[in-house]
């Protein structure tokens, strides 16, 4: 049986790079795409091939229609399809709604909603072909409770996006064997945040617990 290919945007670190090592685990070859994190990019990839499977690093700026059409086409050249995309990678800040930018507005939704539809739109016909694929999109917990969010309202109405885009193309794409379903998580322990974020965040969990990576992957 032909070894299965995953393409992972932001399989670099965190999450995305959660994901790629488990699948590498699994015996599925990974395409890691990354815009920025060439060093955690490279070490995923080598810690995939280090233990027998196939990886790629690319560096790619999805939120570029043409570029993103490119990644997949330079992937199924390589390995000749894909069979599951996830949509990991999304840039993520904390700013009062009055003090936002036009330029960060912008960026919520050029790097957490449209690079999920420039893919989408990409990687479909090879899984129509084959009448079989996987698309996984991550939103955030409560992105479908309309909550008001001061402080992060471009990323939250990005990631309320992200699950209308996801049913829509689960919809579409069910006909063809193909399933796009959406992550939520909350807050995640990815190493990233100050001890003081994680302790103030800790209180506000009912069971005390912060989530971790293995936690989302699992």
């Amino acid at each position: 049986m032909a070894q299965r290919v995953a393409l992972i945007t932001g399989g670099a670190k965190g999450i995305g790079r959660g994901i790629a090592l488990d699948l590498a685990a699994q015996q599925w070859s990974v395409a890691i795409c990354y815009r920025t994190s060439e060093t955690e990019a490279t070490a995923t990839a080598k810690a995939i091939t280090g233990l027998g499977g196939r990886a790629l690093s690319i560096r790619c700026d999805v939120s570029d229609p043409q570029a993103a059409k490119g990644l997949v086409a330079q992937v199924e050249q390589q390995w000749g399809g894909i069979d599951a995309l996830i949509n990991g990678a999304g840039p993520y800040h904390r700013v009062n709604l009055f003090d936002e930018t036009v330029e960060g507005w912008k960026e919520m939704f050029d790097g957490n909603l449209h690079p999920i539809f420039y893919l989408a739109q990409a990687v479909a016909p090879g899984m129509k072909a084959r009448k079989s694929g996987r698309i996984i999109n991550f939103s955030m917990a409560n992105a479908d409770q309309m909550i008001a969010q001061p402080d992060v309202t471009a990323h939250y109405i990005a990631k309320a996006g992200v699950l209308i885009l996801t049913r829509t193309l689960a919809k579409l794409l069910a006909p063809h064997g193909i399933t796009v379903n959406a992550i939520s998580p909350g807050f995640i322990d990815s190493g990233s945040a100050p001890p003081e974020e994680l302790a103030a965040m800790t209180k506000r969990i009912p069971a005390g617990y912060i989530g971790t990576i293995d936690d989302t992957v699992g």
